[in-house]
């Protein structure tokens, strides 16, 4: 139905992988497929160039409420038969998924009544009544998938089962009412494929795992692939030797091997129309992945778009047809490459609508309309309604029309040399007025605050973020940088971050850190780091391995020993512990233990001088709560002041929104007073908050005021004590 019906890695590895060290906090969009933008500079140079000048727009601090609350509106997406409009927004605080007629926003009611936790995302059936969504409980990421009639405003659990995690795997326009889902609940490291009535909610099994990471299917629900890693950490995709074979005894012969040095960058995109032809990404023989597509019926394989800076992004793919119509490569900025020249009037038509990069959210299956967003550095999300016979676009909403009050700053996008040469993409925003220019220097240096992005496969992008907003409003530069193992640069850039974490990885950071202060943007002695998951773990680093090059750091769910991390990873990571060996190191045994321990920060703990923040949920099950627990009673009982803020209702990150709330005032305060930028006070942000902190609270001035004020949300002390 749109581009997502395709999906090329790496975002296919990050689907396989559970995206495993990646966490969110905010709703920012920054995967968006963009329009056609000239190639970025690689060197250190901002490509903005307009200046940040002043719009009439009061450069005034920004609440907290307006840049972290929830969206007033998101997701926009229309249904297949084109009768419906389909979007998120908050029901009683807590976001729901809304319909309207097509022609009739102003009638939308909500068709979802979720009353505890966010719904954050949503999809259409192919039957055009039904909303798809996943749901899991206090964060533990056992989800289930739900289906919403939106016709008679009925929801059906379709995977009703305690403790296991659920995904939906395919639905096809040939089986309108029917799904895959996969079901861990026969084996919890491993997913079977079930056939599911969206109607009824019956399934039937169609794939029994054998033991192999995923399954790839086609448009008729046949099995067509299986999919699995090597012992060394490479990639092997296999078929069935009858070619319809859909049983649990299935015979499997390689199809394409792939090296641990191409695993990353090389796999699955889908099928086109008649299942004969299969589109890979492909690394093999190249450095970056390139598009390939291959005819089954003779293994011809033939190269359909590629870029020497970047690999297969987004794709555009016809809704019926299933023809690829345009490949998305991100470098610094999303560049299209058309390969269906029917459509190209329509990006042009769209280009000139807004002045950000294209998102195209959903298409009708008879393809007149298509539900599109536009991504600014500077604005808000900002949603259309596309007609393309009369190629019309109808406003629809933007995601905070209450940011239209405020300045907000631009996003530069430097390219930075690490020591060994490598080009680190990167993302700058400035406080506002501290850059008349706009070239991406202020006019004298300022505090600055390197947000380092999770995963690590994964990358940071341009476009509005809500972190960057907040901290440049608040007087720091803001830079976050794809240091090397970050995704979509190519194979030799993932590969280079093997066994480097804690080395290598921090080595770029620190290089980023460093080329700030040499071009006079941060302040030597006035740099904080914070991250998420992965980039928790870098904080950590940060300030044991490097302890007096950082002012502060701010960890969010990261972890602090590698052994432990490793030792209690979800059942349903442990086929993909062979790519772990590879990239982070081997826990099983004794000689890769003591490895990891030395790239672990809790082995360092003796050398923290500088104030650390750490946010935890108990629910986590990627980065379990033992990761902070270890480390704080580690600092404590050397007399190391840490402050410890701990949601006993979250897991990997911060979804609901009064935590993420409160969090955020307990952030802002802690840089404040390291770093001196503005503070918002906490007011009544820990009000409706889950958050107890266990240690340090007196650590932060004003903290334990604002928790004694909330009902004495701090532990009495014999459980401090504990």
């Amino acid at each position: 139905m749109d581009q997502s019906r395709f999906v090329p890695p790496p975002a296919f590895f990050a689907a396989v992988l559970a995206l495993i060290f990646v966490v969110s906090f905010t709703w920012q969009s920054n995967s968006a497929v963009s329009k056609p933008t000239s190639s970025a500079s690689t060197t250190a140079t901002s490509t903005n160039t307009a200046a940040s000048v002043s719009t009439g727009k009061e450069s005034k601090l920004i609440p907290r409420s307006v840049l972290f609350g929830n969206p007033q509106k998101a997701s926009a997406r229309i249904s297949p038969n084109g009768k419906w409009l389909s979007y998120l927004a908050p029901l009683e605080g807590i976001l729901n998924v809304w319909v309207a007629p097509a022609d009739d926003l102003e009638a939308a009611k909500p068709v979802t009544h979720d009353k505890v936790r966010d719904i954050r995302g949503h999809s259409w059936a192919y039957d055009g009544t039904h909303i798809l969504y996943t749901q899991d409980t206090e964060g533990d990421e056992n989800w289930h998938v739900y289906a919403t009639n939106v016709e008679t405003g009925t929801t059906k659990d379709l995977t009703p089962v305690e403790n296991v995690h659920a995904r939906i795997l395919g639905t096809s326009q040939k089986f309108p009412s029917e799904i895959l889902v996969g079901l861990n609940d026969r084996n919890p490291q491993l997913h079977d494929i079930y056939r599911v009535n969206i109607d009824t909610g019956e399934s039937t099994l169609i794939q029994e795992n054998q033991g192999f990471v995923a399954y790839i299917t086609d448009d008729d629900y046949r099995v067509r692939f299986a999919f699995t890693f090597t012992p060394d950490g490479g990639q092997l995709l296999l078929e069935p030797k009858v070619a319809d074979q859909t049983g649990a005894d299935a015979e499997w012969e390689p199809f394409m091997t792939t090296g641990p040095e191409d695993a990353m960058t090389t796999g699955p995109a889908g099928f086109d129309k008649t299942g004969t032809v299969l589109y890979i990404q492909d690394s093999r023989d190249r450095d970056t992945g390139g598009l390939f597509a291959i005819n089954l019926a003779n293994n011809e394989t033939k190269l359909v778009a590629e870029d020497p800076r970047a690999d297969v992004g987004e794709l555009i793919v016809h809704p019926t047809e299933q023809t690829i119509q345009a490949v998305g490569f991100t470098y610094s900025r999303r560049e299209w490459k058309i390969l269906d020249d029917s459509i190209k009037p329509d990006l042009d038509y769209l280009e000139t609508v807004e002045d950000g990069e294209l998102i195209v959210t959903s298409r009708t299956l008879d393809d007149k309309h298509w539900t599109v967003a536009f991504l600014l550095d500077n604005g808000p999300l900002k949603f259309y309604l596309y007609d393309r016979d009369n190629k019309q676009c109808q406003f629809l909403f933007s995601s905070r029309d209450d940011l239209d009050d405020y300045q907000l700053a631009m996003m530069h996008t430097p390219v930075i040399k690490s020591r060994d040469g490598l080009n680190l993409v990167s993302y700058l925003t400035l406080p506002e007025g501290s850059d008349p220019d706009g070239d991406g220097r202020p006019d004298q240096a300022v505090p600055m605050v390197l947000d380092v992005h999770g995963g690590p496969w994964a990358r940071d992008d341009w476009g509005y973020n809500s972190t960057h907003q907040w901290l440049a409003n608040r007087g720091y530069a803001v830079l976050s940088v794809n240091y090397r193992g970050s995704t979509g640069f190519g194979k030799n850039f993932i590969n280079a971050a093997n066994g480097e974490w804690a080395g290598k990885m921090h080595d770029d950071l620190i290089d980023a850190v460093n080329w700030a202060v040499d071009q006079g943007i941060a302040q030597r002695d006035k740099v904080a780091i914070m991250g998420g998951s992965y980039g928790g773990y870098a904080t950590l680093v940060g300030l044991t391995f490097t302890p007096d090059f950082f002012a502060c750091g701010v960890d969010i769910v990261g972890p602090s020993s590698l052994v432990t991390l490793l030792q209690n990873v979800p059942p349903y990571w442990i086929p993909i512990m062979p790519v772990m060996n590879v990239r982070v190191g081997e826990v099983e045994t004794e000689e890769g233990r003591a490895a990891l321990l030395e790239k672990s920060p809790l082995k360092l703990v003796d050398q923290i001088e500088r104030p650390l923040l750490i946010g935890q949920g108990a629910n986590d099950p990627r980065v379990t709560q033992l990761e902070a627990d270890q480390i704080v009673e580690a600092m404590q009982a050397k007399n190391i002041p840490v402050t410890y803020v701990l949601y006993p209702d979250e897991g990997h990150g911060f979804s609901g929104e009064h935590n993420r709330m409160s969090f955020n005032a307990v952030t802002e305060a802690f840089l404040g007073e390291y770093l001196g930028g503005r503070v918002e006070p906490i007011g009544d942000d820990f009000e409706d908050a889950s958050l107890h902190v266990p240690a340090g609270a007196e650590n932060l001035a004003g903290l334990a005021e604002a928790l004694a004020a909330d009902r004495l949300k701090m532990p009495p002390q014999d459980e401090q004590a504990e």
